[in-house]
């Protein structure tokens, strides 16, 4: 996570990572955990955390639902 950011349930740390490294897959971007993100443009990394909050939002919408 970003140095910013503070993980509100640290028990879904693991799973959010894990999140982020498939989403970064799903858009061309392999050995995102071990990769320099300076080294990306800001449009690729953001990219990856609009994904997750897009995704994040699906799931939370369905919950509530009762999906």
């Amino acid at each position: 996570m970003a140095r910013g950011n503070k993980v509100v349930v640290p028990e879904a740390k693991q799973a959010l990572e894990q999140m982020k490294i498939e989403i970064a897959n799903e858009l061309g971007l392999s050995n995102y955990n071990s990769i320099d993100k300076g080294n990306l443009t800001s449009r690729q990394n953001g990219y990856v955390g609009g994904y997750m909050v897009k995704r994040l939002i699906e799931q939370a919408e369905r919950q509530m639902s009762g999906k």
